[in-house]
């Protein structure tokens, strides 16, 4: 899913390119729903200045890495939590003076935090969210009282899911 929102933010940059890479084939449609290309990692072309990286995989981080064009950067979204991660950066990685850029949401960058206040960032993410091209995003929804049984159902995949809500309902 945050993939698929910085693939829509970026798309509307005027000349950018975005292409939204991914294993699963099924999300060609939310890409053409979100006005980006779609392309498998073997399919996926080269010679990008950015990729953003957010599977959460090492397979996903080293072809974010191979995609790039001399001196191009790979921001990474991703939360790997304690697991350890291996990459292949012989090859390009050096020669082609190639960059893994980290993020963090906990907190914005020091040198960016006068800018906009949390209200003024919070205004803007509510506002960019009011476009329905998101809506696709929302692919199920359960009552807060199944979320023991739902839970179990995202992590394990037989429950596909972008961004499945919970409701909260009284009995």
């Amino acid at each position: 899913m945050v993939g698929c929102c910085v693939a829509r933010l970026l798309a509307g940059i005027p000349g950018t390119r975005v292409t939204l890479v991914d294993v699963d084939p099924t999300r060609a449609g939310v890409a053409a729903a979100l006005g980006v290309g779609f392309a498998a990692p073997a399919d996926a072309d080269g010679g990008c200045d950015l990729v953003v990286h957010t599977s959460a995989t090492a397979a996903g981080l080293q072809r974010s890495l191979d995609l790039l064009a001399p001196e191009g950067t790979v921001l990474e979204l991703s939360w790997y939590g304690d697991r350890e991660v291996t990459l292949a950066l012989g090859g390009a990685f050096h020669s082609g003076r190639l960059r893994i850029r980290a993020s963090q949401v906990g907190t914005v960058a020091a040198a960016r935090r006068g800018r906009r206040t949390t209200a003024d960032r919070l205004g803007l993410a509510l506002a960019l969210l009011r476009d329905p091209a998101y809506d696709v995003l929302l692919t199920g929804t359960s009552p807060f009282r199944e979320l023991p049984s739902v839970l179990p159902r995202l992590a394990d995949g037989t429950l596909p899911a972008l961004c499945h809500s919970l409701t909260y309902e009284e009995d």
